[in-house]
């Protein structure tokens, strides 16, 4: 099965429609499909609901499917830097189902596993816990989480082969793995592609089995919040 396709267009082709819930992965900035998000806000598909770490910033990352209205929920653990999502969500307009980051990343990849749910004490007694199903295991209480299992999975590796099998760099590997286990059709945007056969099976963090096409792009190198150090006086 040809899994290359030339245009982030072209890969998402056939996939996108209103309503669905796409997995999105990448932390903070750092391993953001952007070509991808780019390819869905050019399609003006409505009614998102995004599960993703955070919602990109103003202008940039998720922040642009913000910007034109096409996300009605987000499922989220971080949601600073975006004055938009703030607005957005401040006055009704969105959604947001608040994670903790690690019950957020299980979600993903129980989703993938085929776990439908699962006990976690993370949240008890906050309102993350509120209506949830609460149980009792050796004297401590536990809520339930259900798993996620989005209709597209979008995510940024660092190579692929022909395959599909992945390898991501460095902080990517935080979420852009279980996100792309979880959808139902896995779009994946890559940096490079290299024959099959080159990549050591040791280093491969996602089979292929897992992807279903694949693209491959240029990417903007941003760094969320830029921090230097004061210039010493002479």
């Amino acid at each position: 099965m040809r899994k290359i396709y030339e245009t982030a267009n072209a890969a998402l082709e056939g996939v996108l429609f209103d309503g669905m819930t796409i997995a999105s992965g990448g932390f903070g900035l750092c391993g953001i499909p952007e070509l991808l998000i780019a390819a869905i806000r050019k399609a003006g598909t409505q009614g998102l609901t995004v599960a993703s770490n955070n919602a990109g910033v103003d202008g940039f990352g998720l922040g642009v499917l913000l910007e034109s209205r096409q996300v009605k929920k987000m499922i989220s653990s971080y949601v600073g830097e975006n004055a938009e999502f703030m607005r957005q969500y401040l006055s009704g307009e969105l959604e947001l189902e608040f994670n903790p980051q690690g019950t957020l990343a299980e979600r993903m990849r129980a989703g993938g596993a085929g776990i439908p749910g699962f006990y976690t004490r993370t949240g008890v007694g906050t309102v993350i816990a509120e209506g949830k199903e609460h149980k009792d295991f050796d004297g401590k209480t536990y809520i339930l989480e259900r798993a996620i299992v989005a209709d597209l999975s979008i995510v940024k590796a660092w190579k692929a082969d022909p395959s599909g099998n992945l390898v991501f760099r460095k902080t990517a590997r935080n979420f852009n793995p279980p996100a792309a286990t979880c959808g139902k059709i896995c779009v994946v945007e890559v940096e490079e592609i290299v024959p099959l056969g080159s990549l050591d099976p040791d280093t491969i963090h996602l089979p292929g089995i897992y992807v279903h096409r694949i693209v491959q792009g240029q990417h903007e190198k941003r760094i969320e919040q830029r921090t230097v150090r004061k210039k010493e006086s002479v």
